[in-house]
Order: C-alpha cells, then sequence, then structure tokens
C-alpha cells in the first residue's frame, strides 16, 4: 500500500480573537471551516488551531506548502482578515492548484499576506 501524496496544510486560528462572533460579529466562522473542509477535502489538509498570537490580524490563516514544495524552497504563507466567503474560495481554489511553491498567490489574496510573528527562532509551520 502507497501513502497517500503530501498535501498543503490551511491552519485556522480560532481561539481568543480569530473565528469569535465577539471580534468579528456576522461572519459564519463555522461555514468557513467547513466550506474549506469540504473544498480542500481531495487536496489539502484542514486544522484548527489555537491562537496563532496574531490577533491583530484576525481571521488568520495559513497555507503551509507540500513537503516537496518546501524541500524546493516555499514557505508558509500567512494571510490576514480572512472574513467572506470570496476570501475563502479564493484560499480554496488555490490549495486546489497546488498552493505555495507551485502556484503564485492569488491576486485576490495579495492584499491578504501578511508577515508571519517574529518571535520564533525557527519556522514552526
Amino acid at each position: 500500500m502507497s501513502a497517500a501524496p503530501a498535501r498543503p496544510t490551511v491552519t485556522l486560528c480560532r481561539d481568543c480573537c480569530c473565528g469569535t462572533a465577539r471580534k468579528h460579529p456576522g461572519v459564519d466562522h463555522d461555514a468557513q471551516v467547513e466550506a474549506l473542509r469540504d473544498g480542500l477535502s481531495d487536496s489539502g489538509r484542514v486544522v484548527v488551531s489555537q491562537c496563532l498570537l496574531a490577533c491583530e490580524r484576525s481571521n488568520v490563516v495559513v497555507v503551509t506548502p507540500t513537503p516537496e514544495a518546501r524541500r524546493a524552497g516555499a514557505k508558509p504563507v500567512w494571510l490576514s482578515r480572512i472574513l467572506f466567503p470570496a476570501e475563502t474560495q479564493a484560499v480554496i481554489d488555490w490549495v486546489n492548484a497546488g498552493g505555495p511553491g507551485i502556484v503564485d498567490v492569488p491576486t485576490k489574496l495579495l492584499g491578504k499576506v501578511a508577515p508571519r510573528p517574529g518571535f520564533w527562532e525557527s519556522d514552526p509551520f
């Protein structure tokens, strides 16, 4: 039996700020998680995380390349303020096309790219 092919990972921050109606009333946070899980069931892995320590940018989504793309130099892409269905769909479309290191960040998400928090000595993703 062969191993399943490696897929990009989409990590959603869901803790103190991201994913809360208190910070973003009117946003259906559960629907966002469900849309990502449904839309990426064949091409990506969805992880719901505790705080990623970038609260000022909520909702934070990190798209991590496949291991093969990482070995070729691709880095995780941190996205900020992913709040609306069109942005969530753009993440889905990008990962379905291959994600970081395979396909450039879509134009719709370019303004959402943010630096990762700078307090880690090494890249945890």
